[in-house]
C-alpha cells in the first residue's frame, strides 16, 4: 500500500500538520509508504506569503473567506450564490471595505490553476489511498481536489479525516460528496491503519470503530472512535516532509517555523465541570498525559532534529504533575528551550515562577471573564480575583498572556458588566485582552447538547455556511461546527456589555495609556508612579507618610481589587513577605 496525506489551503504556514505528522510514522511501522504533501505552502508561494497570511489570519474567521475561495472550484461557476455571499457575508455582516473584497476575489482566482498544478505535480498513480487532513478553513480545498483527483485517478481511495469531519459532521459531509470513501473520526492512530489493512487485504472495514463508510448508497458510521489510553506507545511525529517543503516553495525566507509537540489529550478540568460553550474534545473529554520521561524525551528530539527552540504545546490543559516533574527538570536544565502552554487560570505563584524558570514564555489560561458570576455561568472554576492574579504575576515574571473576554453568556446582565468596568481601570497596566467578541455557540458543547438548559432558542449553523455548503438547511446543520442563537431573554450579545467593549477596545489601543511601574527605591521606601486613571499620579510605599496620602494611596491601589473580593476569595490579593508561595 502506498499512501499520501495532504495539507491543503488554509493551513498554517508556519508549523506543520501534527496529525498526519503523528499518522505518517505509524503507518510505514506497519509496512506502507507513506508521504506528505504540503500544498498549502504551495498556494501561499502561489498567491503571495503576505495574501496568504491576511486570508487565513485577519480576516474573520466566521466568514470562512478562505473555504469559500475554493467554491467555485468545487461547485463550478456559480454568479448569483457568489454574488450573495459578498453581499450578505463580506458586505453585510462583517462590512469589509471594497479593497479587502477585490483582495479576496483576486486570491480567488489562483484557487482553479492551483489545482490543476497539483494534478500535474503530484505523481497521484504511485498511491493508493490520499489522505486529507481537514481543520478551520481547510475543508472546500480538500473536497475540490478530492474530487479532481478522484475524476482523474478513480482507483484511488479518499479519506477524510480532522476536526472538521469529527462525529456527525463527518458522516453529514460524506454523505453529500461522493467522491469521499471513507472518513476517520476522532483520534485516528488504531483506526486509520485498521482501514488500510483492510483495504489492502480487499476487507470490510465496518468493525472498525470510527470509521464512515458507504453501504448500499448510505453512509454508514461504525461508531465513536475509542479515546487512545496509552500516548507513549506512538512514535515521535515526522515534520520532515514540512521542512522540505518549507525550503522548496521558498516559504522558509518568509515565515519562522514552529514546532509543535503533544503532551496530552482531553481536558481534565472539562471532565469535571465542561464549560458552557467549550466544543473541544468532542470525541473524548477523558484526560490523557504521556510519562514525564516521554515528553522531556519527545522534546529533546524534536528541538535537535529540527535545530528549533520555540515549541508550541497543543495540549488543551496542562498536566498539574508536570510542575514536579518535566517543568522541574526544564528548569534544572537552564530552560533550554521556549515554550507556550495552555493552563488554568487559577495557579498559584510559585506555579508561575516554575513556569517562567522552565522556558515557559507565553501561555493562554482561560481567563474569558472578569466577573464572578459570569465566570460561575460557563463553569469556569475560577474567580476575577484569580484571573487577576494570574495576570499580574505574568507580567511579574516576564510571561506573555493570551487571553480572550468573552461576552453575550445566556443569563449574563447589565450588573455584571457594570462590576467589571469599574475593576478594569485598576488593572490597565496589565496585558489587555487578546481579543474581546461574542460567545460562540460550538457543537459537542453543553450550550449545544443542552441548549433549553441556559436558555437559548433558534439555534442556527452561521449563515456563511449556507453558502459553502449548497444543501437542504437540515443537511447543512448536520455539517456546521458553530452556530448562533437567540437568548430567551431576548436580549442581542453585547446589549449588556457595550461599556465594557468600548473600554477593551482603547486598552488594546493604547495599552501603554495606563501603567504602574516603579521610578524609585531604597532599603525602605518604593515610590510608585500611577497612570492607570488617565491621570499621573505618585504613590510612597513604606517609611513616614501623612495619613490623608497613605489613604489615598491605599484606596487607589487596593480599593478597586478588594471591592471584588468576598469572605470566600481563598487568597488574599496581594501576598505578604510572610505568606508562604502558595
Amino acid at each position: 500500500m502506498r499512501i499520501i496525506l495532504v495539507s491543503m489551503p488554509f493551513g498554517p504556514l508556519d508549523r506543520p500538520a501534527l496529525g498526519i505528522s503523528l499518522l505518517k510514522p505509524i503507518v510505514a511501522a506497519a509496512g506502507m509508504r507513506c508521504d506528505i504533501a504540503y500544498l498549502n505552502l504551495i498556494f501561499a508561494r502561489l498567491v503571495g506569503f503576505d495574501e496568504y497570511r491576511w486570508t487565513s489570519m485577519e480576516l474573520p474567521y466566521t466568514a470562512f473567506a478562505g473555504d469559500w475561495v475554493f467554491t467555485d472550484a468545487l461547485y463550478g461557476p456559480r454568479p448569483g450564490a457568489d454574488s450573495a455571499y459578498v453581499g450578505q457575508i463580506l458586505r453585510g455582516e462583517w462590512q469589509l471595505a471594497d479593497d479587502a473584497i477585490a483582495r479576496i476575489l483576486r486570491i480567488r482566482r489562483f484557487a482553479a490553476p492551483f489545482l490543476d498544478y497539483c494534478l500535474k505535480s503530484v505523481r497521484w498513480s504511485d498511491y493508493d489511498v490520499v489522505g486529507f487532513t481537514s481543520t478551520f478553513e481547510q475543508n472546500i480545498a480538500s473536497l475540490a481536489l478530492a474530487q479532481a483527483v478522484k475524476q482523474h485517478h478513480p482507483r484511488i481511495v479518499t479519506v477524510f479525516g480532522g476536526a472538521n469531519w469529527e462525529g456527525e459532521m463527518g458522516v453529514a459531509l460524506h454523505a453529500s460528496f461522493s467522491f469521499v470513501d471513507y472518513v476517520c473520526s476522532g483520534e485516528a492512530e488504531e483506526s486509520f491503519p485498521a482501514l488500510l489493512n483492510q483495504l489492502r487485504d480487499n476487507a470490510s472495514s465496518a468493525s472498525i470503530s470510527g470509521v464512515t463508510r458507504r453501504q448500499c448508497g448510505r453512509s454508514v458510521a461504525s461508531g465513536p472512535s475509542p479515546p487512545i489510553r496509552d500516548l507513549d506507545q506512538w512514535p515521535m511525529p515526522d515534520f520532515s516532509d514540512y521542512f522540505l517543503a518549507l525550503d522548496r516553495t521558498g516559504a522558509s525566507t518568509a515565515t519562522t517555523p514552529t514546532l509543535l509537540c503533544e503532551t496530552s489529550r482531553g481536558c481534565w478540568w472539562g471532565m469535571r465541570s465542561h464549560c458552557t460553550f467549550c466544543g473541544l474534545n468532542g470525541g473524548s473529554m477523558s484526560y490523557r498525559s504521556k510519562s514525564p520521561a516521554r515528553a522531556l524525551t519527545e522534546l529533546r528530539y524534536l528541538t535537535e532534529t529540527w535545530g528549533i527552540d520555540f515549541v508550541e504545546v497543543v495540549d488543551n490543559i496542562l498536566d498539574m504533575t508536570y510542575f514536579d516533574t518535566v517543568l522541574a527538570e526544564l528548569a534544572a536544565l537552564g530552560a533550554p528551550l521556549q515554550l507556550f502552554y495552555e493552563v488554568k487560570a487559577n495557579l498559584r505563584r510559585w506555579q508561575v515562577r516554575r513556569l517562567k524558570e522552565a522556558g515557559v514564555v507565553r501561555v493562554q489560561p482561560g481567563i474569558e471573564s472578569l466577573d464572578d458570576r459570569i465566570l460561575k455561568l460557563m463553569g469556569k472554576g475560577s474567580t476575577t480575583l484569580r484571573n487577576v492574579q494570574l495576570l499580574k504575576w505574568c507580567r511579574s515574571y516576564g510571561i506573555a498572556v493570551d487571553w480572550n473576554l468573552l461576552y453575550g453568556f445566556p443569563g449574563e446582565t447589565s450588573a455584571d458588566y457594570s462590576r467589571m468596568l469599574r475593576l478594569l481601570p485598576a488593572i490597565r497596566h496589565l496585558d489587555p485582552p487578546s481579543a474581546c467578541g461574542p460567545v460562540r455557540l460550538d457543537r459537542f458543547s453543553p450550550y449545544f447538547e443542552r441548549p433549553a438548559v441556559y436558555g437559548i432558542q433558534n439555534m442556527q449553523p452561521l449563515p456563511a455556511y449556507h453558502h459553502l455548503y449548497p444543501f437542504a438547511p437540515q443537511r447543512v446543520a448536520s455539517i456546521a461546527y458553530s452556530f448562533e442563537f437567540d437568548r430567551a431573554s431576548g436580549a442581542a450579545a453585547g446589549d449588556a456589555a457595550s461599556e465594557v467593549i468600548e473600554y477593551v477596545t482603547g486598552w488594546k489601543e493604547s495599552p501603554e495609556a495606563g501603567s504602574l511601574w516603579q521610578i524609585a527605591a531604597d532599603s525602605d521606601t518604593i515610590i510608585l508612579a500611577d497612570t492607570r486613571a488617565g491621570r499621573r499620579r505618585q504613590y510612597r510605599l513604606g517609611g513616614p507618610d501623612p495619613p490623608s496620602t497613605s489613604s489615598a494611596m491605599r484606596h487607589a491601589l487596593l480599593g478597586p481589587l478588594n471591592s471584588f473580593c468576598t469572605a470566600s476569595s481563598p487568597t488574599p490579593p496581594f501576598p505578604t513577605r510572610s505568606s508562604s508561595p502558595a
